[in-house]
């Protein structure tokens, strides 16, 4: 359901600012609406996916006569793109990094601009960071020190003074923007980790404001946060928000758990989820995210199969061949040498699969300047490569590889056709990936194979085949299981599982969200 909709689900209700009133302030790392220069053909043609951007916009941009012009990449699904429509009802701001290079072109000289270009409907406040934050902060503490500690890939964690250094003070920057736009018992709303320390900086020059934080990777057990030296700092930081939000029960405990021992002056209500500490409570809850099903949906239904047919032809797929399907960012978190490693024993072991199963793996290319990714990018390669030497023939291929960029349609449709989806992550928050396969499966024909150490596997384990990514034999198992499964039990158990993505989507996870912010600001002394 679009989160737009004046629809409302049984049993739900909806009020027409989620109960936490107008004017909301969102922060997320990425922005809904990027700016950026595109060459302009001689044809006066633009790029495909694109809207342009008038010269008149925000104090001008590129123009067609020096060669370019200015182009804007709108959000395509996901969370952005479903965050987009609940700012346009509120009026509100949202403050993000500006990292296209015709952002600040575009913007008036408080570094603001209105979006949606087409139709102006709320304010993108953009955050300017230079190339060496950028390095410390986001290539640095965030993910060479954060990403790792929450997946529990300790021996990945590198914690450089440096880097710390430089996310305090772009957390502080991100503070001093929400500032400029919070109103003293306004709502501010931070999304990730890449914005620990910002609650409290904001809660302390505005203790009436009200905060509240989502995190969408995994939370670690209190031991392994024991490792992080600034933890104490981390945890103090989250505590200065309202309302701190996970996708499981589990990470809410580890949470309660880390700041019990870690932060010796708070008091865990464990029974009431909250934490009392300096004058102050946070309401900790699970907040399971979804994704936009009906529109999945409607964009599988709508799927003609052309695309899927040339991808098959450009791949030499033969029509008879079952094909499997993963989508994953290249990042070590996914488990994708480890899948590579349960085919490569499927094929060994089960020869009568040769040129029987191709498994397409749609790669997305991310953090290419920290070391980590960079090594697993050719780990990944090299074993696409060994794969398909070991046993590729003329006629077929064991393993598709492609980072080619695909728009939403067209991953739906190799959602749509593929007869398995294989999600593997070594430990993931959610992975929405899981859920979108399903939510494509229009047909219910799919199987969807899902590691437990997701946390969409705590929805879609009955439904889903079990794949645990560090038993490579029970894999190869897993997969030839997939297979063979009689048509009647594949379309039982999607059926079951698109039930539950449907139920569970994301308009369910908005209005979970921001009515419970609604009633926990409400109860607050003074309900403000």
């Amino acid at each position: 359901m679009n989160p737009n909709s004046e629809s409302t689900p049984v049993g739900r209700t909806r009020p027409e600012t989620y109960g936490i009133g107008e004017n909301l302030v969102l922060v997320s790392n990425r922005q809904p609406y990027r700016h950026r220069y595109e060459a302009v053909d001689n044809a006066g043609g633009e790029n495909a996916g694109t809207d342009e951007a008038g010269d008149d916009e925000g104090g001008g941009g590129g123009s067609a006569e020096d060669g370019r012009r200015v182009a804007v990449d709108s959000p395509v699904g996901g969370l952005t793109a479903g965050l987009d429509p609940v700012m346009r009802r509120l009026d509100g701001t949202w403050v993000a990094w500006g990292d296209g290079d015709a952002d600040f072109a575009v913007a008036d000289e408080a570094d603001r601009v209105a979006v949606p270009p087409e139709d102006p409907a709320y304010t993108l406040q953009r955050v300017r960071l230079s190339e060496e934050q950028v390095r410390g902060y986001y290539d640095g503490y965030a993910n060479q020190a954060l990403w790792p500690l929450y997946h529990t890939a300790t021996c990945r964690a590198r914690f450089d003074a440096d880097h710390w250094e430089r996310y305090r003070d772009v957390n502080g920057e991100f503070a001093d923007a929400v500032l400029s736009h919070a109103e003293s018992g306004g709502v501010v709303w931070f999304q990730d980790y890449h914005f620990a320390l910002a609650p409290r900086m904001v809660k302390t020059a505005e203790p009436e404001a009200f905060l509240m934080h989502f995190f969408h990777i995994p939370w670690p057990a209190a031991d392994v946060l024991r490792i992080c030296p600034q933890r104490a700092a981390l945890l103090d930081g989250l505590l200065g928000n309202d309302l701190l939000g996970f996708h499981c029960p589990q990470y809410c405990a580890r949470f309660l758990e880390c700041v019990d021992e870690h932060l010796p002056s708070a008091a865990v209500d464990w029974g009431g989820g909250e934490v009392h500490y300096e004058g102050h409570t946070t309401t900790v809850r699970a907040f399971p995210l979804g994704v936009d099903a009906d529109d999945i949906r409607a964009k599988s239904e709508g799927a003609d199969g052309i695309f899927w047919t040339r991808f098959r032809h450009a791949h030499d797929i033969d029509d008879d061949v079952t094909v499997a399907l993963g989508v994953d960012r290249l990042d070590y978190t996914k488990g994708i040498p480890e899948r590579l490693e349960m085919l490569e024993h499927l094929f060994e072991t089960r020869p009568s699969l040769r040129g029987e199963l191709t498994y397409v793996q749609k790669g997305g290319e991310t953090r290419e300047r920290v070391p980590a990714y960079q090594r697993l990018r050719e780990r990944v390669e090299d074993g696409v490569e060994r794969i398909n030497d070991r046993f590729g023939t003329d006629d077929w291929q064991p393993v598709v590889y492609t980072t080619e960029m695909f728009d939403y349609d067209r991953l739906c449709e190799l959602y749509r056709f593929s007869d398995l989806a294989l999600v593997s992550p070594l430990r993931d928050g959610m992975n929405l990936v899981a859920k979108e396969y399903v939510a494509a499966q229009v047909e219910d024909d799919g199987v969807l194979l899902l590691s437990p150490l997701a946390g969409a596997s705590e929805a879609l384990a009955e439904g889903a085949v079990e794949l645990d990514p560090y038993d490579t034999a029970a894999g190869a198992a897993a997969i030839e299981r997939a297979i063979e499964m009689d048509d009647r039990e594949r379309r039982s158990r999607m059926r079951a599982l698109r039930r539950r993505v449907h139920e569970g989507d994301l308009s369910a996870w908005l209005d979970d969200v921001l009515e419970t912010a609604g009633a926990v600001r409400e109860a607050r002394p003074g309900g403000s």
